[in-house]
């Protein structure tokens, strides 16, 4: 196995990104090395990248991403296949971490064990948001910065268990925010719209928005969508309202988000929450 190579264009380019967190020589990540994180990497352009034998989109600048699910292992291998045709290989050390078992009960029947006519509905809209989820183009939106959609009390995390009614769930993907509805939503970052439904069965009306590279945020349980598929969105633009749409027992922000295959957890791209408002007698999907 061949060493990272040491070359000065290499360098200057690294020179550009102030805040590296890991790597040397060939690579360099940017962000958490734990389960539910994604990280951003800086590599010399032209370089090939490999994620556990996944092929992983690199920009003409370098940049690529690499996300951690819910339950990454603990450690995956990134390889690298440099212009010059050197090589690298890389064992990626992930952090694990511990998740809470949320109990919500008071949600109606049917939404928790749907019956069989609801199935074809529900099968016909997962095919939907797994197609506005496909999207993989070379877009770096995400390189805009990401800011809190809506700010409030968090009534759900990512990674918890899901107990409803009594009966337990999939854990949940991502992080509930209570507001009142029409609350206005905002982008967190620039995007485009794939998928703007107004109605579904547990999530209520659902918009998602690309922001490049395979990555994706989900907002559910919406009272209204402000935006079209296929319109552009940048940071900070009202693009919905808070609803209490679909399986809730309250109104409330449901923020999820995709890189590739991986569910990561949208807190650790944005931080603490700015600021804590009245705690509202809300639950969440």
């Amino acid at each position: 196995m061949k060493k990272f190579p040491n070359r000065v264009p290499l360098l200057m380019f690294l020179a550009m990104f102030p805040l590296l967190l890991w790597g040397d020589g060939g690579v360099q990540l940017e962000g958490d090395l734990i389960q539910g994180g994604m990280v951003t990497g800086y590599v010399l352009p032209g370089t090939k990248v490999t994620f556990d034998d996944r092929p992983v989109r690199v920009s003409n600048e370098g940049i690529f991403l690499l996300g951690f699910g819910r339950d990454h292992p603990n450690s995956s291998q990134l390889k690298l296949s440099f212009p010059d045709g050197l090589s690298e290989s890389r064992i990626v050390a992930v952090e694990k971490r511990d998740y809470k078992i949320q109990r919500i009960d008071g949600l109606p029947k049917r939404k928790v064990t749907p019956k069989k006519m609801d199935y074809e509905r529900i099968r016909k809209e997962t095919a939907l948001v797994k197609q506005a989820r496909r999207r993989d183009d070379p877009r770096s939106d995400f390189l805009s910065g990401w800011i809190w959609p809506v700010e409030g009390p968090i009534s759900g995390v990512y990674g918890s268990q899901r107990v409803l009614n009594g009966k337990p769930k999939r854990p949940h993907f991502g992080v509930d925010i209570a507001r009142p509805v029409g609350t206005p939503v905002r982008a967190p970052a620039d995007g485009i719209v794939t998928l703007a439904h107004p109605d579904m069965f547990y999530s209520g009306a659902t918009l998602i928005v690309d922001h490049g590279h395979h990555l994706s945020s989900s907002f559910l349980h919406l009272n209204r969508i402000l935006v079209k598929q296929g319109e552009r969105v940048r940071r900070g633009q009202v693009i919905a309202e808070v609803g209490k749409s679909g399986r809730v027992t309250g109104p409330h922000l449901d923020w999820r988000m995709n890189l590739d295959r991986a569910r990561i957890d949208p807190q650790r791209l944005v931080g603490p929450m700015p600021r804590q408002p009245v705690r509202l007698q809300a639950e969440t999907q």
